[in-house]
C-alpha cells in the first residue's frame, strides 16, 4: 500500500543541505583507502544546498536511490527533501536483479515514486559468460509486470565500457527488453554510451515500443532530430550544465518541446556548480533552470511541460 505525502511538513531551507544529507561533524571526506577512498573522493564538500524550489513542480523521471554516496538517506526523507525543492515524484531505475527487485519492492511504499526494471548494457556479457542472461530477462519480465514498474529500463548498448567481444550479448539483451517493453505495453529507458547510430538502427529494425527514452540524452542535434522524427523522448541530465556540453545545448534547442524531460541520475551527473559532488532527486531544479536559461523561455512554463512530458510516457503518480 502507497503511502500518501500530502501532509508532509519539510524541515528543509534553500541554500541549506538538507539535514539527512549532512555527513556527520566528525566525517573526513579525505579518510579511507581503496574503494572507499574513491567514494569519499567524489563526495568531497558533501551534498550541495537545497535550490529554490521550482515555481511548478516536475518529476525526476531517472535516479538511482539504492546507489548510495555519503550518509544513509531514507527514502522517505530523500523525496521529502525533492518535494520541498519542488519535484513532486520520482522514477527509481533498476540496473540489475537485485536492484530491479527493489525497486518493485519501494515503488509500493511511497506514491511518490514510479519504477523501472532492467539489465544494465554492461551486465549482459557478464551474465551471458555465466550463462544466466536467460534466466536473467525472463526475472526482470515478471518484475515488469508490476502496476508501478511503468518502463523497462534502462537497457541499451554501451560500447564505452564493453569491448567488441561484449556486443553480442549487449544486442541480444537490448532487443529482449525491447520485447519485453512492447508485448507488456511499458516505456523503454535506454541507455546510449557511444552508441547512437546501433541504438537507432536497434530500435528501427526491432519496432520501439510506443515510448522510448534516450535516458540522460549523449547525442548532439543530429540525433535529437532523429528522435524528434521518431517521437522519441529526449532526457536531460545535469550534463546539460557542464561547460564543455554544446552539443547537449544545441541538441535541446532544436528538441521537440514535447519530448524533453528532466533527470538527475543521481547520485552521479551532479549539475554545475556542484559538479563532483554527490547528486539527489532535490538537485533537479538546477538543471531545469539552465535548461529554461538555454531555451530562453519562461521556468513556469518549462515545468508544466517538462511534468505533462513526463506523465505522457509513464501515467499517473496517483
Amino acid at each position: 500500500m502507497c503511502n500518501s505525502a500530502a501532509t508532509v511538513r519539510h524541515p528543509y531551507a534553500a541554500g541549506e543541505t538538507p539535514q539527512a544529507y549532512r555527513e556527520p561533524e566528525d566525517t573526513d571526506p579525505a579518510a579511507g583507502t581503496g574503494d572507499d577512498a574513491g567514494a569519499r573522493r567524489r563526495r568531497k564538500g558533501g551534498y550541495p544546498p537545497l535550490p529554490e524550489p521550482l515555481p511548478v513542480p516536475v518529476i525526476d523521471n531517472h535516479t538511482h536511490f539504492d546507489f548510495r554516496e555519503g550518509p544513509e538517506v531514507s527514502i522517505g526523507d530523500a523525496l521529502d527533501a525533492a518535494e520541498a525543492a519542488g519535484v513532486r515524484g520520482a522514477v527509481q531505475v533498476g540496473t540489475d536483479l537485485a536492484s530491479s527487485r527493489f525497486t518493485a519492492d519501494i515503488v509500493q511504499q511511497d506514491a511518490r515514486l514510479l519504477g523501472a526494471v532492467a539489465l544494465h548494457p554492461n551486465d549482459a556479457p557478464l551474465l551471458a559468460d555465466a550463462g544466466t542472461l536467460d534466466d536473467a530477462l525472463e526475472e526482470i519480465e515478471r518484475l515488469a509486470g508490476g502496476e508501478r514498474i511503468r518502463a523497462l529500463g534502462e537497457t541499451g548498448l554501451d560500447y564505452f565500457r564493453t569491448g567488441e567481444g561484449g556486443r553480442g550479448s549487449q544486442l541480444t539483451s537490448f532487443r529482449r527488453h525491447i520485447d519485453i517493453a512492447r508485448r507488456l505495453g511499458k516505456a523503454l529507458q535506454i541507455h546510449d554510451r557511444d552508441a547512437h547510430d546501433d541504438v537507432v538502427a536497434t530500435l528501427l529494425a526491432d519496432g520501439a515500443p510506443e515510448r522510448v527514452v534516450l535516458h540522460c540524452f549523449s547525442g548532439d542535434a543530429g540525433l535529437a532530430r532523429i528522435c524528434n522524427d521518431q517521437g522519441w523522448y529526449m532526457s536531460f541530465a545535469g550534463t546539460v550544465t557542464f561547460r564543455n556540453a554544446d552539443n547537449l545545448r544545441e541538441a535541446l534547442l532544436v528538441a521537440d518541446p514535447a519530448l524533453v524531460l528532466t533527470e538527475t541520475d543521481a547520485p552521479f551527473l551532479t549539475p554545475h556548480p556542484y559538479r563532483g559532488r554527490p547528486n539527489a532527486a532535490y538537485m533537479v531544479p538546477y538543471t531545469v533552470r539552465a535548461m529554461a536559461g538555454i531555451l530562453e523561455t519562461d521556468l513556469d512554463s518549462l515545468c508544466a511541460r517538462l511534468t505533462a512530458n513526463t506523465e505522457a510516457v509513464y501515467g499517473t503518480w496517483a
